[in-house]
Order: structure tokens, then C-alpha cells, then sequence
């Protein structure tokens, strides 16, 4: 466990062009390139219908009902960033709203993904402000307690240091670590591409009974038809 109380200013982030080259990929299509890790649990929602991100992490450490450290984050997030928080403990409270976000859009922050709670969510869809939350709540926070800015977080049981990517979209968010941004980014290419021949096999009429040589193994199990 991180000591509370620090910012880490120096962050080695993920290099830009295999960010660009994972933001053309769905979370999904992420994940399974990734061999199926760094998946957030699914209760990590947007909070508006179409919105999505991918960027390099600017990790923090939230107290619960306690929104200080996402100010004091701000003032480190570079353009191309989007921040990623974590709590010390479960709390649902409304952290940001769309005066963080306003803030968060100056720096050049392209999004929020928060194991907590979000509020204003007309505005920061009017703003088409990312966010993906735990929940949706009008309760506000103090700012009293001190937490930590770009520290390794574990955020919805998923590890994030800071510069991993984080990709979220209507599917989730997945976690990819900065030094794997580049082989994974090619391995979802050639998934993509893997998958474009295999929609075009099915739009012609072909099972998947055939196409993934299933019927074989089906029948070593027993699966019987009757007419």
C-alpha cells in the first residue's frame, strides 16, 4: 500500500502512437488481444449513452466522500490523459461534476473513469465529457483528507499505473499496461482483421458449427440430434 499524501509528477506514459493505434479498437476486441485481461468489473458504467475514451492514465487515490485529490490531480494531466480513481473504501458519492470537468478539459484530459460516483450528467453529455462510473449521484463531497496522485490504484479490481491505456467504451473498460500498448494495439489489428473474414463467412450462411470445426467435438461428448 502506497503511503497517502503523495504526487508522483514524473510518470513515464505509454507511447503516443500505439495509444493512437489502440484507440481505433473497441474494449472488447482489447481484451481478447490482451490473451482476456485488465477487464474492469462491468458495474463501471458511462453515464451517457455514446460515450468513449482511450488515453493514458493519470492514477488517483480518492477518500471516501472526499473529492480533493481529483483538483489536485488536474494540475497533472497533460493533454491526451484521462484520469483514472480509485477509492480507499466503496462509496457511491458524487466526486466529479461539470466543474471538474470544465477543469479537467482545459488541461487536455480526455475523460474520467471513476470507482465512484458522478453527477451532472446532462451537462457533461451537452460537454460530450466521457465518464465512467460506479453510479450516478447528486451527493456532493468535502475536501479534506488527503489521498494520492499517480500512485498505482486498483480501480473495479483493476490494477492501473499511471500511463497504462485505458480504453472504455458501451462495453466496459479494459486496462492495457504501458509497456504492452504497442504489442497489444498489433495483436487487435490482426484480431480485427481475423474477424472481418469470419463475418464475411457468416453473412454467406456458414455455421459456426463449421467454421470453429465443432460438430466433431460435440460428438465425442455425446450430443445426439433426434428427428
Amino acid at each position: 500500500m502506497h503511503p497517502l499524501g503523495i504526487v508522483r509528477r514524473a510518470v513515464e506514459r505509454a507511447d503516443r502512437a500505439a495509444v493512437e493505434a489502440l484507440s481505433a479498437f473497441g474494449v472488447a476486441t482489447v481484451h481478447e488481444a490482451m490473451g482476456r485481461l485488465g477487464l474492469m468489473r462491468p458495474y463501471i458504467r458511462p453515464v451517457y449513452e455514446g460515450a468513449r475514451l482511450c488515453g493514458t492514465a493519470v492514477t488517483v487515490l480518492l477518500q471516501p466522500g472526499d473529492n480533493w485529490m481529483l483538483h489536485v490531480a488536474a494540475e497533472q494531466v497533460r493533454e491526451g490523459d484521462v484520469v483514472v480513481a480509485g477509492c480507499t473504501t466503496e462509496s457511491e458519492d458524487g466526486f466529479f461534476g461539470e466543474l471538474l470537468a470544465t477543469s479537467l478539459r482545459a488541461r487536455g484530459a480526455g475523460g474520467l473513469v471513476i470507482d465512484g460516483g458522478c453527477r451532472d450528467v446532462d451537462d457533461l453529455r451537452r460537454m460530450d465529457f466521457p465518464v465512467f462510473s460506479r453510479a450516478v449521484n447528486a451527493k456532493g463531497t468535502v475536501k479534506a483528507t488527503l489521498g494520492s496522485v499517480n500512485v498505482p490504484v486498483v480501480v473495479a479490481n483493476a490494477l492501473v499505473n499511471p500511463g497504462d491505456v485505458v480504453v472504455a467504451d458501451a462495453d466496459g473498460v479494459v486496462v492495457v499496461p504501458a509497456a504492452r500498448a504497442a504489442e497489444v494495439a498489433g495483436a487487435a489489428a490482426r484480431r480485427e482483421a481475423a474477424e472481418e473474414g469470419k463475418r464475411q463467412r457468416f453473412r454467406d450462411g456458414e455455421l459456426g458449427l463449421d467454421l470453429y470445426a465443432m460438430r466433431g467435438p460435440l460428438a465425442e461428448l455425446g450430443l445426439t440430434y433426434l428427428d
